[in-house]
């Protein structure tokens, strides 16, 4: 890697890109299936494990359910990883990943494969990112905590679900040639929504191993991926407008090395599990960090106090 220009100032993510060599971008987006397939499996167990915990009520059941709900809401993370095709070199299984990761959190993938595409390509732009077209990240207790519950995003995936099922119009991000996989997509699913609540007549399994659980889940990811970009600069440059945040081990695998966001946001490309190596090239560039989901969560609403706008 060649050396960066002097002025740090005009140092953004695509002047860097383009100090990396050859090689380096090859070795980063070297795709690695036994490594991605070792990590799915890991938490499929996870899964199953925390399933039968739950479902033949163990003892300390209730703490196992969160643990289970946890894993369910951050299969968010594997479905991310997949409209980038960075979860195994196949595109076809990395499309039957995200859908099956979608269909466990109410994330139509066909249609966040194109929510997100335009999240990168307009990060933190208000009026172009469609992460902002629902209103500014909040800025507000009530609003942080109405938020966090994970009860706007439920609601939001509903309603995304019906409309795209219904043939009502779809946004703008949405390119025309895909609106039949869309509407298809989200019909089937809610067909499969529709035949685990009549389900419920017979058996409450799934509401104590799947539907619960998320909802306890949601508000950890809820608070992970405003750490993403919230209180960042409304700018283009992604040294600005993302954030990296520090964090264990545990966390790291558990959210496929997303907490490595600027990194993710600057090469796409790379697989989750190259995001470190690209750190290490990256680190001394970047401008917005935390050292932790914790120190972030206690930092973010004291910018309601201050009068920072939420970003």
């Amino acid at each position: 890697m060649t050396s960066p220009p002097d002025s740090e100032a005009n140092f953004d993510h695509k002047i860097f890109v383009k100090t990396l060599s050859p090689a380096l971008r090859a070795e980063l987006t070297e795709a690695r299936d036994g490594t991605s397939l070792t990590h799915l499996t890991l938490h499929g167990l996870a899964l199953l494990l925390m399933v039968g915990l739950v479902g033949f009520a163990a003892p300390l059941w209730p703490l196992w359910m969160l643990g289970l709900g946890i894993l369910i809401s951050f299969l968010f993370t594997i479905e991310h990883e997949a409209t980038h095709h960075t979860v195994v070199s196949g595109p076809k299984l990395n499309d039957w990943i995200g859908r099956f990761c979608g269909l466990a959190i109410l994330l139509p993938f066909e249609w966040f494969r194109y929510f997100h595409l335009a999240h990168h390509r307009h990060t933190n732009i208000p009026g172009k990112d469609p992460e902002l077209m629902g209103g500014p990240r909040p800025d507000t207790w009530p609003a942080f905590l109405l938020h966090i519950s994970g009860l706007p995003y439920w609601i939001a995936m509903i309603r995304a679900l019906v409309r795209n099922a219904s043939g009502a119009p779809l946004e703008d991000f949405v390119p025309k040639g895909a609106i039949p996989r869309i509407r298809r997509e989200a019909r089937v699913m809610l067909a499969l929504y529709s035949l685990a609540g009549l389900s419920l007549i017979w058996t409450p399994f799934l509401l104590w191993v799947w539907i619960l659980p998320a909802l306890l889940g949601q508000p950890f990811l809820r608070l992970f991926l405003l750490a993403e970009h919230g209180h960042c600069p409304f700018v283009a440059n992604m040294f600005e407008n993302t954030r990296t945040t520090f964090t264990n081990r545990v966390v790291r695998y558990l959210t496929w090395n997303a907490s490595y966001h600027v990194e993710h946001h600057t090469l796409p490309m790379v697989p989750s599990y190259n995001l470190p190596l690209l750190h290490e090239h990256m680190q001394k560039h970047l401008k917005v960090t935390s050292s932790g989901y914790v120190a972030f969560s206690v930092e973010y609403p004291k910018g309601f106090q201050t009068g920072e706008p939420a970003k």
